[in-house]
């Protein structure tokens, strides 16, 4: 049994497969933009899985450093240390830093940590060359992004960094690569000021010591605590915020980056209507450019049933193969980009689906053509 549809195809080969290339790209940067909202998904809460912290001490009635400004005193982990339930605390600070280098600027968040402390803030999984800090002082370990090498010297404020360790997959809640220097470091970094300005103040009358202030203090607990209750104990003793490791992720989520990825879902979601508009047009148009086929198909007998059938065919296969292009597109370029993209293979069945019944439903306009089709036109010219 002769297949229409495949016979059509056949014949406008070259046509048909540009076309459905060309509707694949459009398709693959439909699957890109998701990629980039779980991407930022993923970057908002990778920190605070890889810190592996039960609860985050803040500056009383702020959302902590991830969201406002964040100044706690650091001997606050002592107090905390002793509160029940708690297995130990530490001090830690994230700062925003525009660098540059030969390979250009980039904005980078420089955490610091106590590296004698027993939390161990930087993931080790993720350490692919060198090591994590061991000394109070001028250690530095960088994102492999920045293409900083091991060894190399890097300056921040007054002093110079030696390179001991390379990380893959680090970043900050927005993206930005990751550099981790000692606490101590970091609050010379951040709290304390410039020797021009110091010696302004000390002419004021003003020390400029380091005031020993850090972001936030977490904490780990025991085995068998609740972190809500740890939680509420804590804010009752030392009058600060207390969020536990899920409500530090869902303000991330829920505040911290929420315009952003309902502005990417939305531009997404016009991409996709932008798709079945252009699918339903094609096919259409397909149908128009063989209208006098149509008439003459009809003419020597052909039912309405095998037209359409053949018409519904065509746009499945269409919808198909502009898929796979667009999947085979999305991975080539995915990883070009310069913040994470998540591609999903759930999200590609879903826009699969979706692509598949807006295929279907784009071929009711060049079946309805059909059906109005007069067999007469083949005579016409």
């Amino acid at each position: 049994m002769i297949n229409l549809a495949f016979k059509d195809i056949k014949h406008s080969f070259t046509k048909f497969i540009i076309t459905a290339i060309s509707v694949g790209i459009l398709l693959g940067i439909v699957i890109i933009m998701i990629g980039v909202y779980r991407g930022m998904i993923f970057d908002a809460k990778e920190l605070v899985k890889d810190i592996k912290a039960d609860l985050w001490v803040v500056q009383q009635d702020t959302l902590g450093p991830f969201a406002q400004t964040s100044k706690v005193h650091e001997d606050l982990k002592d107090r905390i240390s002793y509160q029940d339930g708690v297995k130990y605390a530490e001090g830690i600070t994230f700062q925003n830093i525009q660098m540059q280098n030969s390979y250009g600027a980039f904005k980078v968040m420089l955490v610091g940590y106590d590296p004698l402390g027993k939390i161990k803030v930087i993931n080790p999984n993720k350490i692919i060359a060198g090591r994590a800090l061991k000394n109070e002082h001028y250690e530095i370990v960088v994102s492999q992004k920045t293409h900083y090498k091991l060894g190399e010297k890097i300056k921040l404020g007054r002093d110079y960094y030696t390179v001991v360790g390379i990380t893959k997959n680090t970043v900050s809640n927005g993206g930005d690569y990751l550099m981790f220097v000692s606490l101590k470091d970091a609050q010379i970094l951040q709290f304390t000021y410039t020797n021009e300005r110091i010696r302004s103040d000390e002419a004021r009358g003003i020390k400029g010591d380091n005031p020993h202030l850090v972001n936030a203090v977490i904490a780990k607990l025991k085995d068998g605590y609740n972190p809500k209750i740890v939680a509420k104990n804590i804010e009752d003793a030392t009058h600060k915020t207390v969020f536990t490791k899920g409500e530090q992720i869902k303000l991330l989520l829920q505040r911290v980056i929420k315009k952003s990825s309902k502005q990417i879902g939305m531009f997404t979601a016009i991409l996709i209507i932008v798709s079945i508009v252009i699918i339903a047009l094609i096919i259409y148009t397909m149908t128009l450019e063989k209208i006098k086929e149509i008439s003459i198909l009809k003419l020597i007998g052909i039912s309405n049933l095998k037209i359409i059938k053949m018409i519904m065919q065509e746009t499945l296969i269409l919808g198909i193969l502009a898929f796979i292009s667009g999947n085979i597109f999305a991975r080539l370029i995915a990883g070009k980009f310069p913040k994470r993209v998540v591609l999903e293979l759930g999200d590609a069945w879903a826009l699969f689906a979706v692509i598949i019944v807006a295929s279907i439903f784009a071929s009711v306009f060049g079946v309805y053509k059909v059906l109005k089709t007069d067999p007469s036109e083949a005579i016409g010219g």
